[in-house]
């Protein structure tokens, strides 16, 4: 290994293809479980890597030397290798700070809570001390000098300005749930999440319905790898590199969610942006019926509508957690707002908004196999698609411009 990450837990990782994207060099991904992380930092066999939950503290005690800033966090993500000696940056905090003034979040004279008490917590309170917090607090689960507890927090502390958080709390795999209930805080005008799996964690989306500036962890990931690099080779990287990668990393991450009403075009023109782009193409409707063994109409009249819409949502809720998929789901997917949370974490949502008089019925449509239920439908249902939609779109009878248009808009510059 020359150069890579190590952590104990690293399927969820992005840091390879940042790497790839940033230098020619291999970069590897190394789990390491905690009985065997002393002989690997005792062997050194590697030029650098960047360290994770749950080492950045672990790795200090084996290291030659380590930076003013790692010293004072007392956390190290990047190690290097020069003539056998180890030397330990943190390039977090270059990474977190940048992510929040790259969304415009102030924290100068605000009062800040700090989700976490790992190393990133560490890092973040150095960073809010940074851009001049008037206060930090950090919060534990567990009474511990220097940190309030969660319950204090809600007690005493509603009135925080900024959230900061550094737990693992809503993380891929488990992409449910927020480390804080953001909707106590009065005062509350940014979020901050280190989780960048899903790319919007749940605690983002909840903010951002709320009004409140809020951010996920991919561009600090991003540019901290690019800090990263730095030490790694020695040379200085151009702020528009790590703008530039971060973009492309999301475009690679970010799924396409195509919604719409019954005959609209989904599934034809979502299997053409899958192949054009080499990505996994789901149907919702189809994985349902894969799992259930019968058809859609079928399980409509054996167990009704609302058995549908169960295992609706538990299909879309495992498909959410993927990423770079091309997403087509059912006409009704739109009806329970949960499915539409649940898309949004990773996906970028377009409706398909074909007129009316241009949808057709087919008896395989149970809520919409005449006219007058389809019409029915288009009307109980229009508003949903036109709400939950990110772009709204008109397609014609060209499948491939349907494509290129999905695809224009995707490729665009997003931050």
């Amino acid at each position: 290994m020359e150069y890579g990450c190590i952590g104990e837990h690293l399927k969820h990782s992005f840091s390879k293809e940042i790497h790839a994207l940033l230098a020619d060099y291999d970069y590897e991904i190394k789990e390491i479980e905690r009985e065997n992380l002393p002989k690997f930092m005792e062997d050194r066999e590697f030029r650098a890597i960047n360290v994770t939950i749950p080492y950045k503290r672990a790795v200090i005690p084996y290291l030659y030397e380590i930076s003013d800033t790692a010293k004072r966090i007392g956390a190290v993500n990047t190690v290097v290798n020069r003539g056998g000696k180890l030397y330990g940056y943190n390039t977090d905090f270059s990474g977190m700070r940048a992510l929040i003034l790259k969304n415009g979040i102030e924290l100068k004279g605000k009062k800040v809570l700090i989700l976490g008490s790992g190393g990133t917590s560490s890092t973040a309170c150095a960073v809010a001390e940074n851009l001049g917090a008037s206060k930090v607090f950090r919060v534990s689960r567990s009474e511990k000098s220097g940190y309030i507890t969660y319950g204090q927090m809600y007690e005493s502390h509603t009135d925080a300005e900024i959230i900061i958080n550094t737990t693992p709390v809503g993380m891929y795999p488990n992409i449910s749930g927020a480390a804080a209930d953001i909707s106590k805080f009065s005062r509350l005008s940014g979020v901050v999440d280190a989780v960048y799996n899903p790319l919007r964690p749940e605690i983002v989306l909840k903010a951002r319905a709320a009004g409140i500036k809020a951010a996920g962890g991919l561009y600090m990931l991003v540019s901290q790898a690019a800090f990263a690099y730095e030490k790694f080779v020695g040379k200085e990287i151009d702020s528009d590199v790590i703008d530039k990668v971060y973009r492309k990393i999301m475009a690679q991450k970010e799924n396409i969610v195509l919604i719409g009403m019954p005959s609209c075009g989904k599934s034809t023109i979502g299997e053409k942006i899958a192949d054009s782009l080499s990505r996994e193409f789901i149907d919702t409707d189809s994985v349902i019926v894969e799992k259930e063994g019968k058809p859609v109409t079928q399980i409509f009249s054996e167990s009704g509508e609302e058995y549908f819409r169960k295992l609706e949502k538990e299909v879309i809720a495992e498909i959410s957690a993927k990423s770079g998929c091309v997403i087509a789901t059912g006409g009704g997917a739109v009806l329970n707002t949960d499915n539409i949370f649940k898309l949004r974490q990773n996906g970028r949502i377009y409706f398909i908004d074909r007129p009316i008089d241009k949808l057709i019925t087919t008896p395989d449509r149970p809520l919409s196999s005449d006219r007058e239920a389809l019409e029915r439908r288009y009307s109980e249902r229009y508003g949903k698609y036109c709400s939950a939609a990110d772009v709204k779109f008109t397609p014609s009878d060209d499948v491939d411009y349907n494509v290129k248009v999905i695809l224009e808009d995707f490729s665009g510059d997003r931050i």
